[in-house]
């Protein structure tokens, strides 16, 4: 009998190429439609040739330059909206398989959870034999905070974004099985009419948005997390025993926008006030639709089941608070006291709106002065459902809302400030003088300068903020506002206060300072104030914001441990983190500008070593640490899979809590379908319980790895140095880098430099590392490491990198970025240096100083990973890449055409250019 012959495997990525092959098709009847009659043919010839370029035609590449220079710029802008509009789609098509594919493992796997989320973790370390009740510890545990950021890397304009979202969604109905052919008929006609607009909408800003546009840009992300928090919670719940309680979901969110002032001077104390309320109504909105939801969902009549009499006890003191809610109530019949009841929270947050955080004004009667309360009276209904037998009630609808209560309060996300430390510094120096306070403030070696700040300031006088230069009037005006703040919204809403290049310990006391004065001027303006000596007057600020020092530099993080045990020594700030933030610290490591700084081996190496030893000054002083890690969205900037990031940190560092910036493109990325949200959080979570959970068991690293890491990272700082030390480097960077275009986007508000010289210290580590994204030489991700890693025995790192996740995820993130850099391209924009300057030679001597780095760095991972070739691991993501390149290679080529005309950087081409090629390679900076 002949054997049964194999069942042939539905092809995984079938769906994936059918919506490719939909989109383009759609897309190309668009071009032939709505565009110029040349242009389809146009995008079909620039297609081919590159594909044939690729494939190695030595003709090609001349072929396709030679008809990019005969364009116009009307015709160049065409073809590169064409091309955009190809990523868009293709990266539509992308997420949307990604999606079916989790689909598919967590069918594959039911009824057990999907394998990397919150119920997976917690359902894995109860077979490890860990009991309930200490999971249970665990998740209570559980501190995650994920802050948002406006660092100017977003070059989508949301209008844009929104088309995208309509086509998400066609894409997921197009998957609906079943579909009949007028329906399928239907969908297409709705993507013909997304296509055509997507086509004709302007991709550009018309102008840089302001921090306001920017903080709604946050809430628009906020409003799609508030509805992800039941299903999170839920898998808590579902994965503990029944009789197991589980704690509040220990997720919370942050922002920076409208607190971030470093180098932005659009942040005023104003625009800060602005952030705090609006966080606030938007907040209370949302709030205000679960009570709506809920009154018209609990329609249950006494006469059947009589609620609680606490319920109608806790409503009649509401009426003698608010007299317009006994109006309110005339309406409702009386026998719904759930109804009634609800009324009642909905008027308590409504008064919860009529407060303004830059004015001293008395809270009005029953308004929410914090989560807390509204989640006291949510209980009692939820304790009164209970009792009257509706368990399933009281666990649905009102148990997603007190979830949801304890993840945004009344707040959304907590606000954070930052200031760099020379603002500070400069502030202190003119407010010392005018106080009489000190005269030689500037002068002051650290040691003194630490003792002045230490000592709570005597006002002596009141100060007049009109008296003040601006630096000084707007650094009061704003610990002046958090004091405010404190007090009539509670500390809930605020986050922490961030010193950004903080290098000493007397950067961080210079808050503690400024928060004492403001204090001290607030009270000294009261009437009725009274100095407590004979030399004036002082006060102890109510704000108990946590004070976090930010180490960015290479330099920077090796002194950190240092700067923190210094800090923890002084004695006034020593009994401030004891008394007022529950012996917790707070430190921020920088992931941009250290590898700006050192090169991207020696930030990972320094950022390792730095966490480390800081968890060891934490625990000598007997102190909870808590490290706030600066990632970007760009590999070079700490950006890669948050999992992944998160797997790759020092156990001990770890311990259940982190806080973690989520910036720019990542936020669209991360956010804008609620199905890849769930999954990022999911996914955070998880990680963050695993590497909590490995810090308990034994998992020393051999104190030969870690010397190892060492050595390289310095041999690869030495080769990164030269390379930005070298006098031509700022040329190179300012000629062959299209860094003039990306500095003249209209993408955020913040200025591109924190200072106006020109200069790379004071250029952002986000536009730098743009600009190198942008000409595919991506070498923040990779420069240095074949030199370092070339310095021992490559046996060594291969057993690194097989048994330490810290080192895997090193060489994971560098395979990625060598995968996206391209050495043929790069050269072309090397070739854009001006022959005239002082040193001819030096485009070339640059380039190829970093393409054999380049090829030193390709070699030396694929030796350490085992591999033929880059991502042949992760054949999906290496077939993405090769099947984008040669659609972005034309962008590249026309960006450079645009050099070599002397365009202007701030044109629409020009623009347009940088927002086609992020799209391709899907990041920005």
């Amino acid at each position: 009998m002949p054997p049964t012959p194999p069942v042939p495997q539905q092809d995984p990525d079938a769906p994936l190429r059918r919506d490719v092959k939909t989109l383009g098709y759609e897309l190309g009847r668009t071009l032939r439609e709505l565009g110029s009659p040349e242009l389809f043919p146009l995008v079909e010839d620039v297609r081919t040739l590159a594909k044939q370029r690729r494939e190695g035609n030595p003709d090609a590449e001349a072929q396709l330059t030679a008809k990019l220079q005969s364009l116009t710029e009307p015709q160049l802008e065409e073809l590169v909206r064409a091309l955009a509009c190809y990523f868009d789609l293709a990266n539509l098509a992308e997420d949307r398989h990604r999606l079916r594919v989790l689909d598919q493992r967590e069918h594959d796997t039911a009824p057990n959870p999907r394998k990397q989320s919150l119920g997976d973790a917690l359902h894995t370390l109860l077979q490890d034999g860990v009991t309930p009740e200490t999971l249970t510890d665990r998740l209570a545990q559980l501190d995650i905070d994920l802050v948002l950021t406006a660092h100017p890397t977003e070059a989508k304009r949301r209008t844009i974004r929104n088309t995208l979202a309509r086509l998400r969604r066609d894409l997921i109905d197009l998957d609906r099985p079943g579909l009949l052919p007028r329906q399928r008929q239907a969908l297409i006609h709705r993507i013909q009419c997304d296509l055509a607009c997507l086509w004709d909408t302007d991709p550009l800003r018309p102008n840089k948005p302001t921090v306001e546009e920017e903080l709604e840009r946050a809430l628009f992300v906020l409003d799609s997390v508030w509805d992800l928090i039941p299903p999170l919670q839920r898998q808590t719940r579902q994965a503990l025993p029944d009789d197991t309680p589980a704690p509040p979901l220990g997720l919370r969110f942050g922002c920076w926008i409208g607190g971030d002032r470093d180098g932005n001077p659009f942040v005023t104390p104003a625009v800060t006030a602005h952030a705090l309320a609006r966080l606030r109504s938007a907040t209370v909105q949302h709030h205000l639709r679960e009570a709506r939801d809920l009154r018209r969902m609990l329609s249950l009549s006494s006469t059947f089941h009589p609620p609680s009499p606490d319920l109608q006890t806790r409503l009649d003191r509401w009426g003698t608070q608010m007299p317009e809610l006994a109006d309110h109530l005339t309406s409702i019949n009386p026998h719904e006291q759930y109804r009634r009841y609800l009324t009642g929270v909905m008027a308590r947050l409504h008064r919860s709106t009529r407060i303004d955080p830059a004015q001293p004004q008395p809270i009005p009667d029953a308004a929410y002065r914090s989560a807390t309360e509204l989640i006291d009276d949510l209980k009692l209904a939820q304790t009164s459902l209970r009792d009257d037998g509706h368990a399933i009630l009281a666990d649905g609808p009102l148990q997603d809302w007190i979830d949801r209560t304890h993840v945004f309060g009344l707040h959304f996300a907590r606000l954070d400030i930052r200031e760099d430390s020379r603002t500070l510094h400069q502030a202190i120096d003119e407010l010392a003088t005018t106080t009489r306070l000190h005269t030689t403030y500037t002068d002051l070696n650290e040691q003194d300068r630490a003792a002045f700040l230490a000592t709570p300031p005597v006002l002596p006088q009141p100060l007049d903020h009109l008296t003040l230069s601006e630096t000084a009037h707007k650094t009061l005006g704003l610990f002046e506002l958090l004091e405010h703040a404190h007090t009539t919204l509670g500390p809930e809403a605020l986050g922490c206060c961030i010193i950004s290049m903080t290098h000493h310990p007397s950067d961080v006391l210079a808050v503690l300072w400024l928060a004492r004065l403001a204090t001290a001027n607030l009270a000294i303006h009261k009437p009725d104030h009274k100095p407590t000596d004979a030399e004036g007057f002082r006060a102890a600020p109510r704000n108990t914001m946590p004070i976090v020092p930010l180490f960015e530099t290479i330099d920077d993080l090796d002194y950190a441990p240092d700067t923190l045990a210094q800090l923890l020594a002084c004695p006034p700030y020593a009994d401030r983190l004891k008394t007022v933030n529950a012996n917790r610290q707070t430190v921020m490591v920088g992931y941009s500008d250290s590898c700006k700084d050192g090169g991207y081996l020696a930030s990972n190496a320094g950022l390792y070593h730095a966490q480390r030893a800081l968890a060891r000054t934490a625990k000598d002083h007997g102190i909870d640490l808590v490290l706030f890690h600066g990632r970007g969205g760009a590999l070079g900037r700490g950006g890669g899979p948050a999992a992944r990031s998160v797997l790759t940190l020092p156990p001990e560092a770890v311990n259940h809590r982190m806080r973690i910036t989520e910036q720019g493109e990542v936020l669209a990325d991360r956010y804008d379908d609620p199905d890849i949200a769930l999954r990022h959080l999911e996914q955070v979570a998880w990680a963050t319980l695993k590497v909590s959970h490995d810090a308990e068991g034994s998992h020393d690293v051999p104190a030969e790895w870690e010397d190892a890491l060492q050595q390289a990272a310095a041999a690869s700082r030495t080769a990164y140095r030269a390379l930005r030390d070298d006098p031509a480097f700022l040329a190179y960077f300012d000629q062959a880098t299209p860094i003039n275009v990306i500095e003249s986007l209209p993408i955020g508000s913040r200025p591109s430099r924190r200072r106006a010289r020109v200069s790379l210290d004071d250029l952002r580590a986000i536009p730098y590392t743009f600009a190198w994204t942008q000409n595919r030489h991506l070498l923040t991700a990779w420069f240095g490491l074949g030199t370092g890693l070339n310095t021992l025995d490559p046996g060594l790192f291969k057993t690194m990198y097989a048994d330490w996740p810290v080192f895997q995820g090193i060489i994971d993130n560098a395979e990625l970025a060598l995968a996206k850099s391209d050495m043929p391209i790069a050269l072309r924009y090397a070739e854009q240096l001006d022959a005239s300057l002082e040193d001819p030679e030096a485009g070339e001597r640059l380039f190829a100083r970093i393409e054999a780095e380049f090829w030193a760095s390709r070699e030396t991972v694929l030796a350490i990973t085992g591999a033929n070739d880059l991502l042949s691991r992760t054949p999906w993501l290496q077939r993405s890449i090769q099947v984008r390149n040669p659609y972005i290679d034309p962008l590249n080529l026309i960006q450079i055409e645009l050099m070599r005309r002397g365009t202007d950087p701030a044109s629409r081409l020009s623009r347009m250019t940088v927002q086609a090629i992020a799209a391709g390679l899907r990041t920005t900076g």
